[in-house]
C-alpha cells in the first residue's frame, strides 16, 4: 500500500464512525418530533445528513477499491469501527468500560499485525 492508499483507508476509517454519530443524532432527533412515522423521518434533517454522509462514503469506498484490496481496506473499517463506542462516550456520554477499552486494544494489536509490511513508500 502506497502512503496515499493508507491515509484514503485511515479517512474512510474515521468517516463510518462518524455516520454512526449522525445517525445517532438523527434518532436522538426523531424523538422530539411528532406525527406519523413518514412525516417524522421527512421531517428530520440529521437523518438527512446522516444519508448524504454514508453515500459520499460510499464513493470514497469505491475509489479506495479501485486501489487497494478489500482485505487490507476492510482492516481499516474494522479498526475503525472501534471508534464508534469511544465517539458514544465523548458525544453522548454512553457509558464504556474497561472491556471496550481492552477488546479495542486487541483490535488494534491484531491491525497492527495485518499491517506488517504492507506499507510501502
Amino acid at each position: 500500500m502506497s502512503p496515499k492508499d493508507v491515509l484514503l483507508c485511515a479517512g474512510f476509517a474515521v468517516a463510518l464512525p462518524m455516520g454512526q454519530t449522525l445517525f445517532k443524532w438523527a434518532a436522538l432527533h426523531n424523538e422530539k418530533l411528532s406525527g406519523p412515522v413518514l412525516v417524522r423521518l421527512l421531517s428530520n434533517p440529521p437523518l438527512f445528513a446522516a444519508f448524504a454522509w454514508y453515500g459520499l462514503t460510499a464513493l470514497v469506498w469505491f475509489y479506495i477499491l479501485t486501489r487497494v484490496p478489500l482485505s487490507l481496506a476492510y482492516a481499516f473499517s474494522i479498526a475503525g469501527s472501534g471508534l464508534v463506542p469511544l465517539l458514544a462516550w465523548l458525544v453522548f456520554k454512553e457509558p464504556v468500560g474497561w472491556r471496550f477499552a481492552a477488546g479495542y486494544a486487541l483490535m488494534l494489536t491484531g491491525f497492527a499485525v495485518l499491517m506488517q509490511g504492507q506499507v510501502r513508500t
